[in-house]
């Protein structure tokens, strides 16, 4: 059995070559989806950077509310299929998204047709096909030569630089002149450590006239000064036949540090991040900028689609949704948390096992730990007066 057959193993295999491919956009032009090999991931800065945003996006945390479909929610809390965690999904979700600006869920299915799961695949090429009567459907082919089609309203696309198609993403073609750029400083660097461990030299030699000769005499000299077999101790001796000897400094050009500021800038703007996410270092304000930019934009997209391909109009209206949420406050500095903490529960705002989840605490069990704590001199607007008449 492979992951291919549990995942589409229960779609109906016929339509594959029968869909047509010939809906067309608003332009004119088919959707199509193909993904792209080139080294985009490769380069150590822009992995850096994609992982940085797929590591906050992993620690969202997926709710399905409601009371529709009530197997599936079951299933869903557990995790988004049978071989991943929710954590890992996401990543993996947010990894392909920023790689490739067009990111897929489909559904898995179970043997009676059923929903019972999500997946986010990664073919080489997806189509919106549609049959005689007009129903949509995508169709995955893949790098082994599988391929297989499953209808778009149970599907979910995830898409950022959406331009020019109605369903796909733009390619990351904008960032190309930065990735040489960086390939480039990167050879740069590699060139200089080694023209630094080598030694040029340049002189005259008298008494030889033929080319050959002077080939015959280079390859001598340096096989028996600079070879590994070579045991000069570090010395040269030169005979008399070389004059004027001047020895070759070699300095490799490399981009500074100003212009070098500026391509990790250009790489960190074009994913919404900063030095400060992918050190580690970011709290507070800075945290709360990169959240509501960056990660909040991602959780309202996921929730969004996930809650269109899984419930029907119907469901929706009745209140079931999927949603993606995170703690904000747990990215507050311990100054802050404790501030937030105490002004909180002095007004009856949280309750304990909100307070404890700030600090990473596990919850206490009810009822105390959904109790709502306050100050003793609080009270609600007109109760004083109450106690008065009743007292007299």
């Amino acid at each position: 059995m492979k992951l291919f057959d549990l995942i589409f193993g229960n779609r109906p295999k016929e339509p594959i070559e029968l869909l047509r491919s010939d809906f067309k956009m608003l332009n004119g032009y088919s959707p199509k989806f193909t993904n792209f090999s080139g080294g985009l991931y490769e380069a150590e800065l822009i992995r850096s950077s994609i992982n940085a945003n797929a590591a906050h996006v992993s620690k969202l945390k997926v709710e399905t509310i409601g009371a529709a479909r009530p197997a599936l929610q079951a299933k869903l809390k557990h995790g988004p299929n049978q071989w991943q965690t929710w954590s890992q999904f996401m990543r993996r979700l947010s990894t392909i998204l920023d790689v490739h600006n067009t990111a897929f869920i489909t559904p898995v299915f179970d043997s009676f047709g059923e929903p019972s799961g999500v997946y986010t695949p990664l073919p080489d090429k997806c189509e919106i096909v549609s049959t005689d009567t007009g129903q949509l459907w995508l169709r995955y082919s893949f790098s082994g030569g599988q391929k297989a089609a499953v209808e778009l309203e149970f599907c979910g696309i995830m898409l950022q630089h959406q331009y020019k198609s109605d369903f796909m993403g733009e390619s990351n073609k904008a960032l190309y002149p930065t990735i040489d750029l960086i390939d480039i400083q990167n050879q740069g660097i590699k060139e200089g450590v080694k023209s630094a461990a080598s030694y040029r030299f340049m002189a005259k030699m008298t008494n030889f006239a033929k080319a050959e000769d002077l080939k015959k005499e280079r390859q001598r000299f340096t096989e028996e000064n600079f070879s590994k077999e070579a045991k000069g101790g570090g010395i040269l001796l030169f005979p008399n036949t070389y004059n004027d000897i001047r020895q070759v400094d070699v300095k490799p050009w490399v981009v500074d540090a100003e212009q070098m500021r500026i391509i990790k800038e250009n790489v960190y703007e074009y994913f919404g991040t900063n030095e400060d996410i992918l050190q580690n270092k970011a709290i507070g304000d800075t945290w709360a900028a990169y959240y509501e930019g960056k990660i909040e934009t991602f959780a309202i997209q996921f929730s969004e689609v996930m809650t269109k391909m899984l419930f029907t109009l119907r469901e929706q209206s009745a209140g079931n949704k999927v949603m993606a949420t995170a703690n904000r406050l747990q990215y507050m500095s311990n100054a802050d948390k404790l501030a937030v903490s105490a002004q909180m529960a002095d007004r009856g705002l949280m309750t304990r096992n909100e307070i404890r989840e700030i600090w990473n605490l596990a919850p206490l069990p009810d009822p105390i730990g959904n109790q709502l704590p306050v100050r003793g001199e609080y009270y609600n607007v007109g109760e004083e007066e109450s106690d008065n008449e009743t007292e007299s």
